[in-house]
């Protein structure tokens, strides 16, 4: 496998592989074994970056929270930590996922401080290389919704607040730079504007959904974060498995979408089946499965950071991990976009 690049991360002095492991199955479909020996198997290769959350495993439920972290972090106190890079996330009130801290009432100071005190435990570790908000507290589509609906209104804690709490732990040494999840142009624009007036620390990165079905990112975002330096954490380049194909020839193929149903109702609009079909018969015309077509498109992308790709078994790693690497060529991507014209993002 040829070495991964390494690319600065934001305004920051923090360079991260183009390829980030993700966490979410650790703790639910991962047992802690095939946990720790993707992560052996990703650092041997070296992808050093590491992303998981509070929140995680995923689904989330009471059993499961915080499992993924602990299971990275009994990895993690066996590795020189300074050659790993460790990103989590603090869980907004969006979501009501009440055993969280007794319910996250807010992104207010004592709640993101409760939460990287839960992290670091869990974590074993002194400092979090990169902490994230996982998800606006204020009202926004996400997730599946694709409209903005002020009629959704309600309180939220103040950005400034946000970046102040962060600031305070950057200070202390807890936090090497912050992050957003799931953001939304105006958002991004918020963050740094404060940052830049009050002399608070500034957003590096946005962990969003990006993947050949989902580029809304480049309609707002793209100009935003490349002019305030942000740079993308692509999660999700799979479409929750469905650009691997696996799913057109076999509806009842095992995964995440057949294990819990719910996930897939970011997938069940009108052309999501065409155009999972139409980008796995450009795979095959080009000699790639349809996952080196994913993978690869998404690491080839400019503004892309890092992609983000879980496994829920050590052996499916070893296939997604050197399919990241896929090359796309100019005719290639030509081919991929006359198709993302024809299906527009259908599963934003």
């Amino acid at each position: 496998m040829p070495p991964f690049t390494t690319r600065p991360l934001g305004r920051s002095d923090l360079h991260v592989p183009d390829v980030c492991l993700g966490t979410m199955t650790f703790g639910e479909q991962t047992s802690e074994a095939d946990a720790h020996a993707q992560l052996d198997y990703a650092l041997a290769a070296g992808v050093n970056f590491i992303d998981t959350a509070e929140m995680y495993a995923v689904p989330a439920r009471p059993e499961t929270s915080g499992a993924s972290e602990e299971i990275v972090g009994r990895w993690l106190a066996r590795q020189p930590r300074d050659k790993v890079i460790v990103a989590t996330k603090v869980a907004g009130p969006a979501r009501s996922m009440s055993w969280i801290r007794n319910g996250p009432l807010a992104l207010d100071r004592a709640n993101i401080r409760a939460a990287i005190e839960g992290s670091l435990r869990r974590l074993q570790t002194d400092y979090i290389d990169l902490y994230q908000l996982h998800w606006p507290e204020r009202n926004q589509p996400m997730f599946g919704q694709w409209q903005f609906d002020p009629a959704g209104e309600r309180g939220a804690t103040p950005i400034r607040e946000q970046l102040e709490a962060l600031g305070e732990l950057v200070r202390e040494g807890k936090i090497r730079q912050i992050g957003v999840s799931n953001e939304h142009p105006w958002g991004i624009m918020q963050f740094t504007r404060l940052a830049d007036e009050l002399g608070l620390p500034h957003i590096v990165a946005t962990q969003n959904a990006y993947h050949l079905m989902n580029r809304v990112f480049e309609t707002g975002l793209t100009e935003v974060c490349h002019r305030e330096q942000v740079g993308l954490l692509a999660y999700s380049p799979l479409a929750f498995g469905h650009l691997s194909g696996k799913y057109l020839d076999n509806p009842a193929a095992s995964g995440r979408l057949t294990q819990w149903p719910a996930f897939g109702q970011r997938y069940t609009k009108p052309n999501v089946i065409p155009a999972v079909t139409a980008y796995a018969e450009l795979a095959h015309r080009h000699g790639l499965t349809p996952t080196q077509l994913a993978l690869g498109f998404v690491r080839s992308r400019w503004f892309v950071a890092s992609t983000i790709i879980g496994a829920s078994s050590l052996e499916q790693l070893k296939e997604t991990l050197p399919a990241t690497q896929t090359p796309i060529s100019a005719e290639l991507l030509a081919e991929i976009d006359a198709i993302h014209l024809r299906y527009t993002n259908p599963a934003p």
